[in-house]
């Protein structure tokens, strides 16, 4: 039986939600993602374990704990990190707990350097361009594993 523990993990500048680009990110700060999250996770019996840093290595540690946890799943937000990090590519495919790939806005329909996810590549799957809501679809998803 898969474990109820599922890691949301937030890259580089998420800890800005609510002040940064609103136009773009919403006024939703990652406090209240992580409300609305736990919220959803009691409904679907799942416990969450919600971090933010902006130094990739504890991205990359995170991901290796959440292995080592035996985590039902990543929710991972890599934020700019996503396009850049060869490094986050070869964790998510070192580890056997599948990762999800959330992103609040589009990154297709923004800047063409935001076009490339290397997370994107190696992660079960990706959901973008939701908003906040992309997490609980992500949430939704790592239930059904």
């Amino acid at each position: 039986m898969a474990s109820n523990l599922v890691y949301v993990l937030n890259g580089p500048n998420l800890n800005l939600l609510g002040m940064r680009e609103p136009e773009i990110y919403g006024s939703d700060t990652l406090d209240d993602i992580a409300a609305m999250l736990e919220d959803r996770a009691r409904d679907l019996g799942l416990e969450i374990d919600l971090r933010q840093s902006n130094h990739e290595g504890h991205l990359l540690d995170w991901l290796h704990e959440a292995q080592a946890e035996g985590a039902r799943a990543v929710l991972l937000n890599a934020g700019a990190l996503t396009h850049t990090s060869l490094a986050l590519y070869d964790a998510i495919r070192s580890i056997k707990t599948p990762v999800i790939e959330v992103h609040i806005s589009n990154p297709h329909a923004r800047e063409e350097f935001r076009h490339k996810s290397y997370v994107g590549m190696a992660a079960k799957g990706s959901i973008a361009g939701f908003g906040p809501k992309g997490y609980l679809l992500a949430l939704e998803a790592a239930a059904g594993l």
